[in-house]
């Protein structure tokens, strides 16, 4: 244990896609050595090359094995204090690795209920959180049972993919036994019915909670609402907006009492999280939606960051670094508003200069995407500023691309 506390720690972050950046350049900031291991699709990516002792490249089509063995390579000639997933969809790997190196960190238990929408439903509501009524699509006599019982319409959503990709919308009955019979003749098991779950659809508006775990607690948390829902911007097209809720209200106060049960029943010692509710139209309450042990995506860490002067990705590298003998603690050095507006874009590298207003804090950087984050000490001002710019944006960028039933 001396020796470990002596040199420095040796982390490894693991990359299928481009993210974390920020995290990256903290844990070199904070002495220790990273190590990335990223598919070879990324190795053109803008990665902080100065802050990374090595970059290892895996296939693009590696298996989880392979990945393993790659770790295990790596561990012959280098200790690894740390295991790190920078991406939600290698959270599973990073935590199969860690049990199979016996490391220290969240193991595939824990982990796979934060990639498992049925699980992470049954957890919550196991925890007295309110969670639209839903069922696993398994056994047909709970099925019917649930359809008689529950008015539609529902959406089916797949258990382990993020965000709004593959959740179908679904009216009748007729439909949904009919989206079991497709799904049911796909060549790969996992990708078949009992890999869904059928929910009841509320409609209301949706917000998020972003926040960061240290011993079991809650250290930093900040809500935000979407302007449109993300299912419909997912399959709908058009812009995306978020935007800060106001501070001290109620809904706030719900919003960060929910969430620390919440990551509490699911037993998140320390890292980021992204939560996601429902305002119900019907009834003004909150339902609980899904839950990633991440940074959220959409630029999440920026906008947070312009209005409360945390950046997610840094204050996360700190946590885990310091790992569970010592707390870090995380204080907002501002307690503002801010916004984001953001889209698909026609041109290759959008030119946002036209949008100059003092209240812009960052523009997005992204090839067929335009982006812009606001701040202000009024949020009536960053709310006025999206619409604007929403319809702006519509006009000067905005394109549509079909919704992605899997991860390319």
């Amino acid at each position: 244990m001396g020796e470990a506390k002596a040199r420095a720690l040796n982390v490894v972050c693991l990359a299928s896609y481009f993210k974390g950046a920020e995290f990256i350049r903290e844990c070199r900031r904070q002495g220790a050595r990273v190590f990335l291991l990223t598919r070879e699709r990324t190795l053109g990516e803008e990665w902080p090359r100065e802050s990374i002792e090595e970059i290892i490249p895996v296939p693009d089509d590696a298996t989880p094995e392979l990945f393993l063995h790659i770790m295990t390579q790596l561990a012959r000639r280098q200790r690894v204090d740390r295991l790190l997933a920078l991406e939600e969809y290698d959270v599973l790997l990073a935590a199969s690795i860690r049990e199979h190196l016996c490391m220290a960190g969240m193991g595939t238990t824990t982990t796979r209920v934060f990639r498992d929408k049925l699980s992470m439903r049954v957890r919550a509501a196991e925890a007295g959180i309110l969670v639209p009524p839903f069922v696993h699509v398994l056994n047909y006599e709970a099925l019917r049972q649930f359809m008689s019982r529950v008015p539609s319409p529902w959406v089916l959503k797949p258990r382990s993919d993020v965000s709004a990709m593959g959740i179908k919308k679904l009216e009748g009955s007729e439909q949904v036994w009919r989206a079991i019979d497709i799904l049911d003749a796909r060549a790969a098991l996992n990708e078949q019915s009992s890999y869904y779950l059928l929910e009841r659809f509320v409609a209301g508006d949706v917000y998020h909670v972003d926040s960061l775990t240290e011993g079991g607690e809650v250290a930093f948390q900040w809500a935000s609402r979407y302007g449109r829902p993300p299912m419909e911007v997912a399959h709908e097209g058009g812009v995306f907006l978020s935007y800060t809720v106001e501070h001290d209200s109620e809904d706030e106060r719900q919003l960060f009492e929910i969430n620390r049960r919440l990551l509490s029943s699911l037993g998140l010692r320390r890292g980021a999280a992204h939560a996601e509710f429902i305002k119900a139209a019907r009834d003004g309450r909150f339902y609980f939606l899904e839950v990633a042990a991440r940074v959220g995506g959409a630029y999440t860490a920026e906008n947070v960051e312009a209005a409360s002067g945390v950046n997610l990705w840094r204050e996360w590298a700190k946590i885990e670094l310091a790992g569970d003998e010592h707390r870090v603690g995380v204080e907002a050095s501002r307690r503002e508003y801010s916004g984001i507006v953001l889209s698909l874009a026609r041109q290759q590298q959008p030119d946002t200069s036209a949008y100059d207003d003092p209240e812009v804090a960052y523009r997005v950087v992204k090839r067929y995407h335009a982006g812009l984050i606001v701040r202000s000490p009024e949020q009536e001002r960053v709310r006025g500023l999206l619409d604007e710019y929403a319809r702006r944006f519509a006009e000067d960028f905005c394109a549509v691309a079909p919704p992605l039933e899997r991860p390319n």
